[in-house]
């Protein structure tokens, strides 16, 4: 579920690791193999190398597109982190999907600001469509 919402902005972030890494995700998803671990591993250490240094365009004023990217690569870290990483340091589960969701909200938001839009596409609508859709309602 946390892919698809990446990929419904997957296109404000044009970095080639980001496209490879949904697709280790989805094929890990259709797959379930356990062989692809190593593949999914790799996929998960470039992609958070990718966000910690794209980090730093968050602190450039007006400069949406490289912050939309940064999210859009935080995002991604959520849909790859090892189940060894499910739980922060005073073991709180995290929730990834929500993580990954308010990431690719940023995104669109990044997005919105530097095109100046005044009309907003709802990216919260199309991610509870998503999610209800992932749980067959």
């Amino acid at each position: 579920m946390a892919a698809q919402f990446v990929e419904s902005v997957v296109y404000l972030n044009s970095d080639p690791l980001i496209e490879h890494a949904l697709k280790v995700v989805r094929n890990k998803m259709h797959t379930g193999s356990v062989s692809e671990e190593s593949e999914f591993d790799a996929a998960y250490k470039s992609i958070k190398s990718l966000a910690v240094k794209t980090y730093t365009a968050c602190g450039d004023d007006a400069d949406w597109p490289a912050q939309a990217a940064h999210f859009i690569a935080t995002a991604t870290k959520a849909c790859l982190t090892p189940m060894d990483h499910l739980y922060n340091n005073s073991g709180i589960k995290n929730n990834l999907a929500w993580k990954c969701a308010m990431q690719t909200r940023m995104a669109k938001n990044c997005e919105m600001i530097e095109s100046d839009s005044r009309t907003i596409d709802n990216e919260a609508q199309k991610q509870y469509a998503i999610s209800n859709d992932f749980l067959n309602f």
